[in-house]
């Protein structure tokens, strides 16, 4: 049975857009199982008058982490407002010529996921300026049955992690908007188009759709998603997270680091459904890359993650084990960066300050993690 997205039931819910002026928040994966863009589909079928970007830009051609300008859309020749620059919300002013403000953006069930912060912000600007905010639902392309984690302290919250939730949050993007439209009551009024035959246990690839789209361009595939729910940890760090690779996420390492003898500390941890191999590779951009100023053209040393089980892996405890092992392995050359990202990333200091064993991390996580399952099931629409 084929899954049916948010933006392909638009017809069986059009009336909430009749006579309404709508903006759009999307990118290059909003788009139905046709492959149609979900900004022709609205122009086409509603008063869409309004287009907001976030990360990467609204045609994803921008690299990540650097702004983006407000601009005309080529295509539409509507105005495109950067929610990702200088403004993360969006403003009173750019909401003045909207009633309803879409959101379509391919998510993938990460915390730190800038597109879903994007989410909450609009919801807020939304709610302060009386507009209706619409979500068309998609897969978790992780599915929803796996919360995997801790809560995001909410001293560290930032672009990165807004709210006090786990790293693998198990909920679709629109209820992920109705968990936070309560829980932290935004209370807008929000409105969810829901999917079609979707159910938790739904891997992407599991759905019959055809249209992943790369949600940024350092997930090329599921398994460089599900990856990043742990080595994401990495940015926070002085070792490569895999950018400039085939591998983003999956391939870990640094000029310092020996390949043989981390594959082997990591495997004989005995984590379930993942195995490590080793690897030597040189990025082509980012950490240990020619353009990477001093530390330029660097040969690193690392592994590869090869998932072998996703129904019993553990991303979070993968990133976890790789960076204590590392922290305790390599005490001259490990390095967490100078602004202590990794705490934002990570949830909170004790992945940086703290001597706890691999276990006692492994514990704090298990017992969060089942406190939000329990928290977020009365949010289930599927």
């Amino acid at each position: 049975m084929v899954v049916k997205l948010g933006i392909d039931n638009i017809d069986e819910n059009i009336d909430i857009f009749r006579d309404k002026k709508v903006g759009l928040i999307t990118n290059p994966s909003g788009i139905d199982s046709n492959f149609m863009s979900t900004i022709d589909i609205l122009n086409r079928k509603t008063n869409l008058t309004t287009l907001f970007s976030v990360e990467h830009g609204i045609r994803g051609n921008i690299s990540a982490g650097d702004n983006i300008r407000d601009e005309i859309d080529v295509i539409t020749g509507l105005p495109v407002y950067s929610l990702y620059g200088k403004n993360k919300k969006p403003t009173s002013n750019m909401l003045n010529n909207i009633d309803i403000l879409a959101y379509d953006i391919q998510d993938v069930g990460a915390r730190f996921y800038t597109y879903i912060n994007t989410l909450a912000y609009a919801m807020e600007a939304c709610a302060k300026n009386n507009k209706t905010f619409v979500v068309f639902d998609r897969p978790n392309p992780l599915g929803g049955n796996q919360v995997q984690g801790i809560y995001l302290n909410k001293d560290y919250s930032s672009l990165v992690g807004k709210y006090p939730i786990v790293q693998r949050y198990g909920l679709t993007i629109g209820e992920y908007a109705n968990f936070i439209n309560k829980e932290f009551k935004i209370n807008c009024d929000l409105k969810v188009i829901s999917m079609t035959n979707w159910s938790r246990d739904m891997y992407y690839d599991e759905t019959n759709l055809k249209t992943w789209v790369m949600p940024s361009p350092n997930i090329p595939t599921l398994d460089s998603a599900l990856a990043y729910i742990g080595t994401c940890l990495f940015e926070g760090t002085n070792v490569s997270e895999g950018r400039g690779t085939t591998k983003p996420f999956e391939i870990i390492g640094a000029p310092w680091i020996n390949s043989l003898n981390f594959a082997n500390d990591l495997n004989n941890l005995n984590l379930t459904g993942v195995k490590f191999r080793p690897i030597s590779f040189k990025p082509t951009s980012s950490k240990y890359s020619k353009d990477d100023g001093v530390l330029n053209d660097k040969e690193c040393g690392g592994v590869q993650i090869h998932i072998t089980d996703r129904k019993t892996v553990n991303p979070v405890k993968i990133g976890v084990a790789m960076v204590i092992t590392l922290k305790n392995k390599y005490k001259n050359e490990f390095k967490f960066t100078s602004n202590n990202f990794i705490d934002n990333l990570y949830g909170d200091k004790s992945l940086r300050e703290d001597q706890k064993s691999i276990e006692e991390f492994f514990k704090i996580i298990d017992r969060e993690s089942e406190l939000f399952k329990k928290q977020i099931k009365k949010y289930y629409i599927y």
